[in-house]
């Protein structure tokens, strides 16, 4: 599977990102661009359904840390920092604990290694309910996804799934088999083993992705992991606390 990617500079060792779930590249455009790349050539990466990369009828953690796998034997990497937000972690634990020789470090953001309660299906409910082709404008979409979906941020997160081409409206991922998927997804990642090299784990501090109880179980796969918490920032902490963020990731990229 070749995924779509979006690259940023060209100085300095790769850094990879994977984006969660119902996401893609662009959710890191601006710190890609702004912050990262003076430190590192980006690679932000579409994960397989989502984005602009292939569909296919699996997605789970095996087969994206595979994917993973493929795009940097593909484009020929070494040095490889893996950045993974949210369902992008957890692509990368699994990577890095199945394939520890490709990657040199490991930053995983607000998602530890375990399952977690299916709190997604209602939005994802809510865009199946929906034929984009039916409709006219994105507003006219806004509409009817506000019926399910009163929050205003995540409506603008969710129809930023939405590609216009040949004069008609269409949702970019693979509902369907995320859908049908969703139980892995929201899985625990699914290695064994111990991946030992620099990792850092960044939360926010208003969220509970990350709690307190479990760090020992982190440290036991990533004996080499940091922990650093944002006070400001709920899960979403690329958006929320960018500048906090950058500075802890180039941190790690420069040590």
């Amino acid at each position: 599977m070749q995924l779509y990617y979006k690259q940023y500079g060209s100085d300095g060792p790769p850094l990879i990102i994977l984006h969660g779930l119902l996401g893609a590249h662009g959710n890191w455009h601006t710190l890609s661009r702004n912050a990262f790349s003076d430190h590192a050539t980006v690679y932000a990466v579409d994960q397989r359904n989502h984005g602009r990369s292939p569909h296919a009828d699996v997605i789970d953690y095996p087969h994206m840390a595979a994917d993973l796998k493929a795009f940097i034997e593909a484009h020929g990497l070494s040095d490889v920092t893996v950045l993974g937000h949210s369902m992008g972690g957890k692509t990368a634990m699994e990577a890095a604990l199945r394939y520890p020789d490709l990657i040199d470090k490991l930053i995983v953001v607000d998602m530890a290694p375990r399952a977690y309660t299916p709190n997604h299906q209602a939005l994802i409910n809510a865009l199946r309910s929906i034929d984009p082709t039916d409709y006219d404008s994105r507003s006219d979409i806004d509409d009817v996804l506000a019926e399910d979906v009163p929050s205003w941020p995540i409506r603008q997160f969710l129809l930023k799934n939405l590609d216009y081409a040949d004069d008609s409206y269409r949702w970019m991922p693979n509902l369907a088999a995320i859908d049908a998927n969703y139980d892995a997804l929201v899985g625990s990642v699914e290695a064994d083993g111990r991946y030992a090299k620099p990792t850092l784990f960044v939360r926010g501090g208003a969220s509970n992705y990350i709690a307190n109880g479990d760090w020992p179980g982190i440290q036991e796969r990533f004996p080499n992991a940091t922990l650093v918490t944002i006070p400001e920032a709920g899960h979403w902490v690329h958006a929320e606390a960018p500048e906090a963020l950058s500075k802890a990731v180039i941190r790690l990229l420069d040590a």
